[in-house]
């Protein structure tokens, strides 16, 4: 099987993801973020949990390796674009996985983004303190 090349964005994070079978010396489910391993990466059992998400829903558990480019956002952010590109790289793979990935809601691209600043205020809609007088 060759490599397959997903991305996923959340916020302002991107995750470029590239998704192989297991090869043969390999223990199998390494996810690399950044060079790093995925738990070192992500230290909180909650972002963990958001990574294996998809996997896990698949049954995919330690079949794939995973090597992850992250950029931007924070550690949240990135950690739900990884989610977003290991769904779509596993339903690349195999267009049977769509179904559960997509009632999980494991394939929508959540489009919440900050609301810019608007000019002359000091927020985005906080206004500076009325004075009747």
């Amino acid at each position: 099987m060759e490599v397959i090349n997903t991305i996923g964005r959340r916020k302002t994070s991107v995750a470029r993801i590239y998704l192989k079978e297991v090869s043969e010396g390999s223990e199998g489910n390494q996810i690399l973020c950044n060079g790093k391993d995925y738990k070192v990466y992500f230290p909180t059992s909650i972002l963990q949990y958001t990574v294996n998400q998809a996997l896990e829903t698949v049954g995919a558990g330690g079949l794939y390796d995973i090597y992850a480019n992250l950029d931007g956002g924070g550690y949240k952010g990135q950690a739900e674009a990884l989610s977003l590109a290991i769904s779509r790289a596993l339903v690349k793979i195999n267009p049977e996985h769509r179904p559960p990935l997509k009632v999980k809601g494991l394939l929508r691209r959540d489009p919440r983004m900050v609301e810019r600043k608007k000019p002359g205020r000091p927020k985005a809609r906080k206004r500076f303190q009325f004075s009747k007088r």
